[in-house]
């Protein structure tokens, strides 16, 4: 189950045409791909676009009407791949993913993709996660637009906008041959807004036509010579084209303003913060009117020489935001500047910071700056006196790394591989991409290396050389089953087979694509309508060859976790071993069962729910639960004893009774302080005596505890 359901959202993509449109942005998305006609939609979830993915399969049967296939892909690269049918045939396709991570996995198609060409549309919708907040290596989309020679469209953060690019990337791609690549940041992902609909179209040619009527044109396929042709066609024809497209359908904005020696240049997506900016420094009103002229690259790729030359000419100086580095676009318009004869000053990095996420305040103070040197009078005001500036917030507010989530499954493993470490050492482990990524944060501290999703196992290859070399460990590599579907398996697993490795592999089996939003995937043990799963990873990773392989069904069980994990890695057996940790992801499963108990117990139906808690009278206070827990829900507080100054173990009321704590203190011989409670909702007349019973029972012996406190004071001796 994914960790939202769009069902009730997606009832508004069958509205008529002319009907107000409210929503996020990745529902205008959806909207606009149905009235765009499009013939099939494919892609792999991650942030910040895995929510389109989860619409699109809410929204299923409402494709299915229209004659629309979709299919969640195995990854990126198999997603890309699926475009080909829009190569030989007049059908539109959409794709989507998380960029550029996703990009680099679906470059070797997107780059036979590009060269070849599109016939039907073909567009890349990738979700755009630079900044201070991503989950990723910082880089941009922008490269591998240029490297290919895909159009890169930034729309304004505004669903008219984005409405208006999906259909622009359709029509862009089919006018040029050329797959289109559009791009969203969070922001434009999940901000609300409202547009105007248009008709949902059925595929003006479908699968079913291309299936029926199969056509092949040999020039498209990339091979000498064809593939040295597509390099001139790129060039000579598509390049022409495109820029014709974007001209003539007016797809970048000039905004006038009265101060017309300097101008701003502007990537699409980054125009609500620069507006915002403006108004700061009162160059600006609410609705954008702005008095700095400006010019917005709704195309970030490729740029139109006659629209830059038309906007700088006459100008002092212009200011380039776009973020990150290579400054791509300072150095383009530098160069068709100066190629023109234009003498117009370009500023971008010198003013602004050369990384990081271009927020508010960092545009403010850049265009300020640029104001200052090239139109002083804006800040031409009498003199105040300054205030002293108050402590920046960093200084103020604690570290917040990320951690897992209070009862994760995936918590009990790495208590129980430190556990391991104990007794066998520490060993090199490279660690995956997922939640499981978390371990190398505190308490855990494991894990050295990630190098991309499903890329865990081939991260310890070289390592496999410490058989050859004598040495006394293994390398050990974690990946979770998300990964391991997505690219482990043939890369990882079956690579290990291949070469011998003597490595041990852990995958973090937890039921779902957990770490992007609780998507299934065929080791799901669910049922799926449309789709097949409960395909078990140990069969898997048997039919490529592993003899090797013990399956933990309940990773809260730390004895039984920490047991296999040493065996692994102290077996005498050589070859690859694997140790497969399931258990459900624990948000997935409280968003299934939370709504299930409300509605019982607002029915008057016995409901059960569970917690742990620490008994403070016999809690240590040496608090290594903690450091071999990390549980969220584990936390300090006074032990109610003069004698005892030291804070105790508390659990907080986060607690979702995994049992991990008292697991891991039972088989680390800790302190025994941790108790299981019950809480019982809409309980049944003999518990309710018997709690009557109870609470007169443990009443009678607190206050004949509390007289004989009272007597030992009173007569000591």
């Amino acid at each position: 189950m994914a960790e939202r359901s769009f069902a009730r959202e997606v009832r508004q993509l069958t509205v008529p045409a002319g009907t107000e449109f409210h929503g996020e942005g990745i529902l205008a998305v959806t909207k606009a791909l149905l009235e765009a006609g499009v013939g099939y939609v494919t892609g792999y979830q991650g942030a910040p676009i895995s929510h389109l993915m989860d619409v699109l399969a809410d929204a299923q049967p409402i494709l299915n009407e229209l004659g629309v296939y979709f299919e969640p892909a195995a990854s990126e690269a198999a997603a890309a791949a699926a475009l080909s049918a829009s190569v030989n045939y007049p059908v539109r396709g959409a794709v989507t993913w998380k960029s550029t991570v996703g990009t680099n996995v679906a470059s070797d198609a997107l780059a036979n993709l590009a060269s070849g060409g599109v016939r039907g549309g073909a567009l890349i919708i990738v979700g755009e996660d630079y900044g201070e907040g991503s989950s990723i290596m910082q880089e941009r989309t922008h490269a591998f637009a240029m490297k290919s020679q895909m159009w890169l469209l930034d729309p304004k953060p505004h669903l008219p906008s984005i409405v208006k690019a999906v259909h622009d990337g359709f029509a862009l791609s089919e006018a040029t041959n050329t797959p289109v690549m559009l791009e969203l940041r969070i922001r434009s992902c999940h901000l609300h807004g409202k547009f105007i609909t248009r008709e949902n179209r059925r595929p003006a040619f479908s699968l079913k036509d291309a299936l029926e009527n199969p056509q092949r044109d040999g020039s498209r396929i990339v091979l000498p010579p064809a593939a040295f042709m597509h390099e001139r066609e790129k060039a000579e024809h598509r390049w022409p084209a495109a820029v014709k497209y974007i001209v003539d359908h007016q797809l970048n904005e000039f905004v006038d303003g009265e101060l017309d020696h300097i101008g701003i240049v502007m990537l699409g997506g980054l125009t609500n913060n620069v507006q915002r900016a403006l108004k700061l420094l009162d160059m600006s009103d609410l609705f954008g009117t702005s008095r700095v002229p400006q010019y917005i690259l709704n195309v970030a790729y490729p740029l139109v020489e006659d629209e830059v030359v038309r906007f700088c000419e006459g100008k002092k100086a212009v200011l380039v935001i776009e973020e990150g580095q290579p400054d791509y676009h300072e150095q383009h318009i530098n160069t068709i500047l100066r190629r023109r004869g234009v003498g117009t000053a370009v500023h971008g990095k010198d003013l602004l910071p050369m990384g990081g996420d271009y927020t508010v305040a960092v545009l403010r103070k850049g265009i300020r700056g640029f104001l200052e040197r090239h139109h002083p009078a804006a800040f031409a005001k009498p003199v105040t006196v300054a205030m002293p500036k108050p402590p920046a917030v960093s200084a103020l507010l604690p570290p917040r790394p990320p951690g897992l989530c209070t009862g994760c499954p995936e918590r009990p493993i790495f208590s129980a591989f430190k556990l391991a470490e104990r007794e066998l050492g520490t060993h090199h482990v490279s660690s995956d991409i997922g939640c499981h990524l978390f371990s190398s944060m505190p308490p855990f501290h494991i894990g050295s290396t990630t190098m991309g999703y499903g890329l865990g196992a081939s991260s310890a290859s070289a390592f496999n050389a410490g058989g050859q070399l004598g040495a006394g460990k293994r390398a050990v590599a974690f990946m979770g089953d998300g990964g391991f579907w997505h690219n482990g398996l043939t890369s990882g697993i079956a690579n290990a087979v291949f070469n011998r490795h003597d490595n041990v592999f852990v995958i973090v089996d937890n039921n779902y694509s957990a770490a992007t939003g609780g998507q299934d995937i065929p080791s799901s043990r669910v049922d799926n309508p449309n789709r097949s799963t409960s395909h078990a990873i140990e069969s898997a990773v048997r039919g490529v060859g592993v003899e090797w392989v013990r399956t933990i069904t309940r990773t809260y069980d730390v004895a039984a976790m920490r047991a296999a994990l040493q065996e692994a890695m102290s077996t005498p057996f050589k070859g690859p071993k694997v140790v497969i940790a399931q258990s459900e992801c624990m948000l997935n499963r409280q968003r299934r069962e939370k709504p299930l108990a409300a509605k019982a117990v607002a029915a008057g139906e016995r409901v059960l729910k569970e917690r742990f808690g620490v008994d403070a009278a016999v809690c240590s206070g040496d608090h290594a639960c903690m450091r071999l827990s990390g549980c969220p829900s584990l936390t300090l507080a006074p032990s109610g004893d003069a004698l005892k100054p030291d804070p105790v173990a508390q659990v907080d009321d986060s607690c979702v009774a995994c049992g991990h704590c008292g697991e891991v203190a039972d088989a680390a011989v800790l302190c025994p302080s941790f108790y299981k409670t019950h809480k019982v909702q809409n309980p049944g007349s003999g518990e309710r005596w018997r709690a009557r019973w109870r609470q007169k029972l443990v009443g009678w012996l607190q206050a004949r505890q509390q007289r004989e406190r009272a007597t030992r004071a009173l007569y000591p001796s």
